[in-house]
């Protein structure tokens, strides 16, 4: 049992022996890595790409005391109608429909509209009363600000 030992160790040795050192420093081998980090890319500043909406809102149908509360009042439902225009530009509408049909005859054709998203950036280019009883607000935004906000959102993920 003890010469079937000292014959593995000798064997064991023998292989052993022809084992090389390691010579590469960690720098070398390091800097043989291929980097897969994240890659910046330097991307030359585009002019903007200005998105206008304007929104209207009627005077005298608006809650108020005065004709000048419900023009205030027409100016906020008027830019609030701006922002909606520019969310639904940003971010598409979602639609619903439904038609229903008998006997070959269009009975009831109706659809639905909604709008949702967030609109940032966007500035106010000019309100302003359009005749007697109307009101109006132009907003506008830079698109490639929005997706440049998009991109940067998904980084920060």
């Amino acid at each position: 049992m003890r010469l079937i030992k000292l014959g593995l160790v000798a064997a064991l040795l023998v292989l052993l022996s022809g084992c090389e050192t390691m010579t590469e420093s960690a720098k070398d081998v390091a800097s043989s890595v291929p980097s897969f980090g994240p890659v910046l890319v330097q991307e030359k500043p585009q002019p903007p790409n200005w998105v206008r909406a304007t929104g209207y809102a009627p005077i005298s149908l608006q809650p108020g005391k005065s004709r000048e509360h419900k023009m205030i009042v027409a100016m906020r439902a008027s830019k609030l109608r701006a922002y909606q225009e520019l969310a639904a530009i940003v971010h598409g509408q979602y639609l619903f429909g439904t038609s229903r049909v008998k006997d070959m005859i269009v009975e009831s054709d109706q659809f639905k509209a909604a709008v949702s998203g967030i609109v940032r950036g966007a500035r106010v280019v000019k309100t302003f009363p359009i005749q007697k009883d109307t009101y109006a607000t132009t907003l506008e935004v830079d698109m490639n600000q929005v997706q440049r906000a998009w991109v940067d959102m998904k980084v920060a993920r």
